[in-house]
C-alpha cells in the first residue's frame, strides 16, 4: 500500500515540475502534511491544545474581504468552511513541495519554512482569548519539527544524514518511504479530527443537560399552519437541517461545568451565572425566523425554529441598564461579537437567551450551551452562538465583528418569499400542479403572498398556513394548470404592516438582499 500511495504522490508532483525534482516535491510535500497532522493529533489527545488547522481556517475568516466571503458563501453555501479548511491542506501541501525543491542544497531553508509556520500558526491559534501563546506554541513546535525530521529522512530514508545533491535513494525504497509517510500524515489528521470533534461533545456535557418546561407551552403545529406539499420547506425546520453560517470552522470547545454567562458595561449591578442558575430562570418558549444577511434572494440561509429561553429583558433588568445604555454587544467564547440597540430588547419585540431549539438542548453547531435570539435582526448583529457575555455599552463606542468589515451596524430583516417547488429549471408535465414555498417578515408578519405564473400573467394570490406568531415564516401555496412550454415563476409578498416586498434586486452587502424571487419552469409532456 504504501508502494502505491508514494507512487501516486510522486506521479501527481511529476505533472508539475521535471521529473528528477519530483522527488524532492513530494517529500516536501509528504514533510509538510505530516506535520499538519501531528497537529492536529496533538489536539485531539490533549485537550489544552488548540488546532492549527482551525486556528489559520479562522484568521483567514477574520482578514477576508466581504466580497470573497460572499462569493465563497454563494458558490459553496454551507460547505464554505469545508471547501476553506480543504483548501489550506493544498496550499500546505503545495508550499511543502516548493521547500522539497529548493532545499535539497540548502537545507537551512526548509527550517526557516517549517520554523516559520509553525511559529504563524501558533501566532493564530494564541488569538482565541482560551488559548495562551505558550500553550500554542506546543503544538505549532511539533509541526516543525516533525516536518524537517521527514524531510531530512526521505531525503536520506533512513541514513541519518542532511543529503546532497548527489543523493539518490533507490526508486522501491523513496517510494515505500513516501508511502508510509502519506499514511501516518493521513492517519495523524484523521484520528485527531475525531478526537477533536468527540472532546468538545464530551467535555460539553449536552447528553446530562435536562430542559426546564416554559411556563407557558406552545401548543402542537397544528394542520392549518403546515401544508403538505412535497418539496416545501417544514414549517419548523429540524434541527440538523437548519442553516448554519458563522465565523467558527469547528464547535468551540465549551465545558459546561466551568461556562459562565456575565453581564457588565453600563449596567449598575454586573453579574454572572452559571448554566444551571440560567436555567432556574423563568423559561418561554417561542417561533422565530432566523435569517442570515448573506442569503440571497430565494436562497436556504433562512430557517424557522421553536426556542426555549430566557426573555433578554430579564437578563438585562436583573443588572440594571444605565441611562446611557445604547447597544447590546454579544460575545461568544471564540470571542465573536455582534452589536443590536438595547431598545431593541424593549420594544415588544422577542429576544431571548435561548438554550433550547425544537424540544431539545441547542445543537452544538447552533450554539450550545446558549446563544442570543431575536426576532427581525439578521444573525450577524443579534445571533451570537456559545454566548458568554453579554455587555451594554454606547453605539458609538463599540463596532462588532462584522461592520468594520463593511456591514450596516443596524440590520432589519427585510420582508422576502420564495419558491421552493418546482424548482428552477424544473421540468414538470402539463396539467394541474401545486406552486408553493415560504415568506417571512419578522416582527410585522406576512399579510399576503401573490404569485405570477408567467411573464406577463396576473398576479394570483396564494392561500397562507396560519402563522405559528408574527415572528414566524409562513407557508404559501397556490394552483397552476400549466400548459406546455417555458414559464418564468415570480413570487411576492406583502408584510402585516401592508408593505410591499421591495422589488429592487439588490446583493446582501451591506444589510440584505432585496428583490423577488423568479425561476423558469419548463412544461412538456415527455416527463
Amino acid at each position: 500500500m504504501g508502494l502505491y500511495l508514494g507512487l501516486a504522490l510522486h506521479q501527481i508532483t511529476w505533472t508539475i515540475v521535471e521529473e528528477k525534482r519530483s522527488w524532492d516535491a513530494t517529500a516536501g510535500a509528504l514533510a509538510a502534511g505530516l506535520g499538519l497532522g501531528v497537529s492536529e493529533l496533538l489536539a485531539g489527545l490533549v485537550a489544552a491544545f488548540p488546532s492549527l488547522f482551525e486556528a489559520l481556517g479562522n484568521w483567514v475568516i477574520d482578514i477576508v474581504p466581504p466580497p470573497v466571503k460572499d462569493l465563497a458563501i454563494e458558490l459553496f453555501g454551507t460547505a464554505d468552511k469545508l471547501v476553506l479548511l480543504i483548501s489550506i491542506a493544498l496550499v500546505t501541501l503545495l508550499v511543502g513541495a516548493i521547500v522539497g525543491i529548493a532545499a535539497r542544497s540548502r537545507f537551512w531553508l526548509a527550517i526557516f519554512v517549517f520554523v516559520g509556520f509553525g511559529a504563524v500558526a501558533s501566532l493564530a491559534a494564541a488569538r482565541d482569548p482560551q488559548v495562551s501563546l505558550g500553550i500554542a506554541i506546543i503544538p505549532g513546535g511539533a509541526a516543525a519539527l516533525s516536518g524537517l525530521g521527514a524531510l531530512q529522512w526521505l531525503y536520506g530514508v533512513g541514513r541519518g544524514k542532511v543529503p546532497t545533491e548527489d543523493s539518490s535513494p533507490s526508486r522501491r525504497a523513496f517510494l515505500m518511504g513516501a508511502g508510509a509517510l502519506l499514511g501516518v500524515a493521513a492517519l495523524s489528521a484523521g484520528f485527531g479530527r475525531l478526537l477533536l470533534e468527540r472532546a468538545k461533545r464530551a467535555v460539553a456535557g449536552r447528553e446530562e443537560v435536562v430542559l426546564p418546561t416554559a411556563v407557558q407551552p406552545l401548543p402542537a403545529v397544528g394542520e392549518s399552519a403546515s401544508f403538505d406539499v412535497d418539496g416545501l420547506a417544514e414549517i419548523l425546520v429540524p434541527n440538523e437541517d437548519f442553516y448554519r453560517i458563522d465565523t467558527a470552522l469547528s464547535v468551540p470547545r465549551v465545558d459546561l461545568q466551568e461556562w459562565r454567562l456575565t453581564v457588565r458595561g453600563r449596567v449598575n449591578r454586573e453579574y454572572t451565572i452559571d448554566f444551571a442558575q440560567l436555567l432556574d430562570m423563568r423559561m418561554v418558549e417561542r417561533d422565530i425566523t432566523l435569517s442570515c444577511v448573506s442569503n440571497r434572494v430565494g436562497g436556504g440561509l433562512v430557517g424557522n425554529a421553536r426556542w426555549l429561553g430566557v426573555p433578554l429583558t430579564e437578563i438585562l433588568d436583573r443588572a440594571g441598564p444605565a441611562d446611557d445604555a445604547e447597544q447590546v454587544v454579544g460575545r461568544s467564547v471564540d470571542n465573536f461579537t455582534v452589536g443590536f440597540p438595547v431598545d431593541a430588547v424593549y420594544d415588544g419585540r422577542e429576544a431571548m437567551v435561548a438554550v433550547g431549539m425544537n424540544g431539545e438542548p441547542l445543537p452544538f453547531e447552533h450554539g450550545f450551551p446558549a446563544r442570543l435570539v431575536v426576532a427581525g435582526l439578521y444573525g450577524y448583529v443579534s445571533a451570537t452562538k456559545w454566548l458568554s457575555e453579554i455587555e451594554l455599552t454606547g453605539w458609538d463606542d463599540f463596532d462588532a465583528y462584522w461592520v468594520p468589515r463593511g456591514w450596516a451596524k443596524e440590520a432589519p430583516i427585510k420582508t422576502q418569499s420564495r419558491i421552493d417547488t418546482p424548482v428552477q429549471a424544473d421540468q414538470v408535465p402539463p396539467g394541474e400542479l401545486v406552486v408553493a414555498g415560504v415568506a417571512w417578515a419578522p416582527t410585522r408578519g406576512i399579510s399576503k403572498v401573490e404569485v405570477q405564473m408567467g411573464e406577463g400573467a396576473p398576479w394570483v394570490e396564494a392561500e397562507l398556513s396560519t402563522p405559528l406568531s408574527v415572528n414566524s415564516w409562513v407557508q404559501w401555496k397556490a394552483p397552476w394548470i400549466a400548459e406546455e412550454g417555458r414559464h418564468v415563476i415570480t413570487v411576492r409578498a406583502t408584510d402585516g404592516n401592508g408593505d410591499l416586498q421591495d422589488e429592487t434586486p439588490r446583493p446582501p452587502a451591506p444589510d440584505g438582499a432585496t428583490g423577488w424571487h423568479s425561476l423558469p419552469v419548463f412544461v412538456t409532456a415527455d416527463v
